[in-house]
């Protein structure tokens, strides 16, 4: 820029100052322009520098100076400053003017600015800048010192992110071609060994990361930046491992033995923990466990593997077995002299001889002396609790608690060291039982004492271990006798130190009631974990140790409710009272869980016991659903829980009814985002609301129109959506259906085209439901209306006849349950199935022929007894509707009617027949309601009675396999048929018919 226009840039500059935004935009725009022109900066450079200038103009100029910069100071930069006019500006920036700058403000921005340019210059292009500075920190005016030294802390500051760049640069390289190589070597090859690059890159991976770790020792004072590459280096560098393993078990078979070494050294001896840090040692024990587990490694059972220098023959019962699962070519470097020399490869294949090859150099490293040493290190260094641990158990004693899950073995020490020493004492139990026993009894021997701090660490790490290993110590330790004698005794200990202990004793309790724990001791175990629950001055880690070894006691397969009953009502109380002192959400989730299961378990035991804690606990629960806004998964926990609640109450108390059908209305609604967190809880809630309620209020109506939109969504939640259709069904079916419920079964005809078998069956159900419960007169087929759609597409999918038989059987009992209702109604759907089908040339006669064939032809698919029967019901009900296409089928029908008679009749003790269904029965009826597993959801949370399973058993009661005789229905039918056709036209039909099916049919009525 001409440096004529100074004067013109000054001007701008005082413009972009303005208030006025007309003189202020254009002012700015024009300075955005300048900004690429050769040399701006030079102007803005002696702007800054002119103290007469108005600050406000000043401190603009030196704020674009700084953005500019940023921007075009780089070489590479589109538009970059020339490298003459740098120099003049690098010349021209640390003159008196700058380092006399009166005002503070602008003196920091000037540093700041400064501090930019040494960043790209410094020292190569602006070697002179510390030597400067330096000078000027020696003048003796005040002013200029305090202005050199802030220009020097900015600078220094800018420079410090540009250390060790050469390191740096060298490991970021190095790190990416590594990257590079593991993707080539993992996903690049179909077999690693067929490359000899890969097998060479594969052979050197332990040897750089030993070198590696040698040099982040050596790094470990230079910097943190260099260091933090060093140790991703070393990591990827496990990652090889780990990734070929995985992938390519059969190519890593030869650096099986340096793997397992490699672990070794560097995790199980002192020499090696001194180089090492924690997240390479979490990758050490993974690379460890997963040689342990490959299942390629591992002998088929019953093969035995002999010392090669006896020469005797080998055993291979099942190993061929191993050359289905992965045939693969061997690296040239694996030793197979020894396999050899057994005398199997020729027999086996070259996979077997590498299992085999694989199997006896874990044998061979793992030896017992090595295996009883890692155990004994595992407990003895890595499972006590360290300085941190405590620290955060008395710093968050919730957090502390909560136990990590998932896959947290791959990332965190502590359980990657524990899934190590469980798989390890797997394989080897034989040599680590007698081991860890021994270590157990020790500490029997030689009880800690509260203030051993030290030796509490040292017995909760043995605990640890015997507890990890519960189920291979089955034969080993009586945990009755060690229960009773000790364990129980150390609950009681109620000093600060043991708080350690207590809590292990309760995930010891959690961990054997399951294994090895008799029950005329299970009354015993529940009072030891209530005891520390309920104490009042107990750890909160201990609580949670204690509430979660309950909900492992209650939910073990050997349960007996009437073992816990005495204890539910406390349990639930020591819960509620965990669950209000709770702090974290994720610990007041945990809790919820813990009581979830006790009343799931024990139901109205619990819950209705008056000093129980389930008063207080719903009470509470309104105020844990407003602390929890912001934590969905507490709230869903909290659903789970109400949910469990209000079943084992078999009731929904007023106070409570209004914030539940809130909460629901809420947790359903496809607009709340929360809806994603919370729908699967909420609707199971809204079932059991449903399923409690003598009555429907407008609220539980008005909530019914959140069906509509779950239903359109998907049919994610169709099943539960399905079932609460049904319970409003029973509970308003006329109001429900003047509403929502019209529209959904509206709804369900749209999606039955795009369902599966199982969705069909659920609406088709609904649809028989809605035409099975009673309506007032004023509605009398208000059911038949709202599925006049469903049954319309029934009646065509019966003329195409191709239906699973599951769903021909449901189909089949509609259109029966229709007729039985109106066969006027049944004609009209045939009617209107009629129109727009050109293959029956849109009459309604040929549709019901070819309705009345399938049927026929079919109705032998329908295996369920009582539909059967409705099935026969329906046909037989056609026969007297005076139509011609019927009474064709006559033969037909006569023929299913008495196989279906054959099924149901059985004979009395006098000789005669009578309706095996329709006689009193001695179990429950079928309904059709057959929602959650048919059967199961009779049983309605056992002996309770609640209203909803009492309007089941109500409408069982009227189902016709069991409210109508189908002899009697069918002798009077028939009689109806003679009167109407009269006794020649009668006997013609019965003539037509099969004499055997005459003969069988005459059994049981008079023809």
């Amino acid at each position: 820029m001409d440096p004529n226009i100074y004067a013109l840039v000054l001007d701008t500059l005082n413009r972009a100052t303005s208030q006025d935004t007309e003189v202020l935009k254009p002012a700015e725009k024009k300075l955005q322009e300048w900004e690429t022109e050769p040399g701006f900066y030079s102007v803005l450079l002696n702007v800054l520098t002119n103290h007469s200038i108005d600050v406000n103009v000043r401190w603009l100029a030196v704020m674009c100076f700084k953005n500019g910069v940023e921007r075009y100071w780089r070489r590479n930069a589109p538009h970059a400053i020339a490298d003459d006019e740098k120099h003049k500006l690098r010349q021209g920036i640390l003159t008196s003017p700058v380092l006399n700058e009166p005002v503070t403000q602008i003196a920091t921005q000037q540093a700041v600015l400064i501090s930019k340019i040494a960043r790209f210059d410094c020292p190569n292009n602006w070697p002179n800048l510390v030597p400067d500075l330096i000078g000027a920190l020696k003048t003796p005016q005040p002013l200029v010192q305090h202005r050199s030294l802030l220009i020097f802390h900015h600078v220094v500051k800018a420079l410090a992110s540009k250390r060790l760049v050469g390191d740096r640069r060298t490991f970021s390289k190095a790190l990416l071609c590594l990257r590079i190589l593991r993707k080539l070597t993992v996903f690049g090859f179909k077999n690693a060994h067929d490359s000899e690059d890969a097998v060479a890159f594969l052979n050197v991976v332990f040897d750089r990361a030993k070198t590696s770790l040698e040099c982040r020792k050596l790094l470990k004072g230079r910097g943190i930046y260099p260091l933090e590459l060093c140790e991703k280096f070393i990591i990827h560098l496990t990652k090889v491992a780990l990734g070929v393993l995985g992938f390519h078990p059969f190519s890593y078979v030869p650096l099986i033995r340096p793997s397992l070494e490699f672990a070794l050294f560097y995790c199980f001896t002192e020499q090696g923990m001194s180089l090492i840090y924690e997240r390479f040692t979490i990758q050490c024990l993974n690379i460890l466990k997963t040689i342990l587990q490959c299942v390629e490694y591992k002998l088929p059972k019953g093969e035995a593997v002999n010392d090669p220098s006896s020469h005797r023959p080998v055993s291979m019962n099942n190993v061929h077995k191993r050359e289905s699962l992965v045939r693969e070519k061997p690296l040239e470097v694996v030793p197979l002299v020894l396999l050899m020399s057994m005398g199997v490869v020729e027999h086996l294949g070259v996979p077997a001889a590498l299992v085999l090859q694989a199997h006896q150099v874990k044998q061979e490293v793992l030896d017992e002396r090595t295996v009883c040493h890692m155990c004994r290190h595992l407990v003895g260094h890595y499972f006590p609790l360290s300085g941190d641990d405590l620290a955060l158990w008395d710093a968050e004693p919730e957090s502390f608690a909560t136990d990590e899950a998932g896959e947290s073995w791959k990332y965190s020490l502590r359980p990657c060291t524990e899934s190590v020493f469980m798989e390890l004492f797997r394989l080897h139990r034989t040599s680590l039982a007698p081991e860890l026993v021994r270590m157990l009894g020790a500490l029997q021997q030689a009880p800690a004492a509260p203030d051993d701090l030290p030796a509490i660490l040292h017995k909760d790490a043995v605990y640890n271990a015997v507890g990890l290993a519960a189920f291979e110590l089955y034969d080993d330790v009586d945990f009755d006798e060690w229960f009773t004698n000790v364990l129980s005794q150390e609950l009681k200990i109620k000093d600060n130190n043991y708080r350690i202990i207590r809590r292990r004793v309760c995930q010891l309790i959690g961990t054997w009631s399951g294994v090895r724990a008799s029950q005329a001791l299970r009354p015993a175990m529940y009072a030891a974990l209530l005891e520390p629950l309920s104490r009042k001055d107990e750890d909160p880690a201990v609580k949670l140790a204690a509430a979660e070894a309950l909900r492992s006691t209650i939910d073990d397969f050997s349960f007996d409710v009437d073992v816990f009953a005495p204890f539910a009502s406390h349990a639930l109380a020591a819960l509620y009272d965990l669950l209000v002192e709770s702090e974290e959400c994720d610990t007041k989730m945990h809790v919820l869980h813990v009581v979830s299961y006790v009343t799931e378990r024990c139901g109205a035991r619990v819950a209705r016991d008056g000093g129980g804690g389930a008063g207080p606990l719903f009470a509470y629960l309104p105020q844990l659903w407003h602390h929890a806004a912001n934590h969905h998964m507490l709230r869903a926990a909290a659903l789970a829980a109400i949910v469990h609640l209000v079943k084992a109450l078999g009731e929904c108390a007023p106070s409570m009814r209004p914030w539940i059908l809130s909460v629901v209305n809420e947790s359903t609604k496809l607009s709340e985002p929360a809806h994603v967190y919370l729908l699967e809880d909420a609707l199971e809630l809204w079932l059991a609301i449903l399923e409690t309620s003598h009555s429907a209020d407008p609220a539980m109506l008005q909530l019914a129109d959140n069906l509509y939109p779950i239903l359109e969504q998907s049919t994610e939640h169709l099943r539960i959506v399905v079932y609460i259709m049904q319970a409003y069904t029973l509970l308003c079916p006329e109001e429900f259906f003047l509403g929502a419920g019209a529209k959904c079964m509206a709804l369900l005809d749209d999606m039955l085209s795009d369902m599966r078998t199982e969705g069909v069956i659920s609406a088709l159900k609904m649809a028989e439901i809605a035409i099975s419960v009673t309506y007032p007169e004023r509605n009398a087929f208000l059911g038949v209306k709202v599925i006049w759609p469903i049954l319309v597409h029934v009646i065509r999918r019966i003329l195409e006849g191709d239906d699973l038989p599951m769903v021909l059987s449901v189909q089949l009992c509609l259109l029966s349950r229709v007729i039985l209702l109106s066969s006027d109604l049944f004609y009209k759907a045939v009617q209107e199935a009629a129109n727009g089908l050109p293959e029956y040339n849109s009459d309604p006669a040929k549709v019901l022929n070819r309705v009345l064939h399938v049927w026929t032809e079919k109705m032998n698919l329908v295996t369920q007894v009582e539909r059967w029967k409705v099935v026969g019901l329906g046909l037989v009900a056609l026969l007297t509707t005076q139509n011609a296409t019927v009474l064709q089928r006559f033969p037909a029908i006569l023929l299913n009617l008495t196989e279906v008679l054959n099924d149901i009749m059985k004979t009395e003790d006098n000789g005669t027949y009578v309706d095996g269904l329709a006689a009193p029965p001695g179990s429950r009826p079928a309904s059709p309601l057959e929602g959650r597993g048919g059967a199961a959801r009779w049983a309605g949370g056992g002996s309770e009675d609640t209203p909803h399973e009492q309007r089941r058993r109500r409408l069982a009661a009227a189902h016709p396999a069991h409210a109508v005789d189908l002899r009697l229905v069918t002798h009077h039918q028939l009689e109806t048929l003679k009167n109407q056709v009269g006794a020649e036209t009668f006997e013609r039909l019965v003539q037509s018919t099969d004499p055997d099916t005459l003969k069988q049919i005459r059994e049981y009525i008079p023809l």
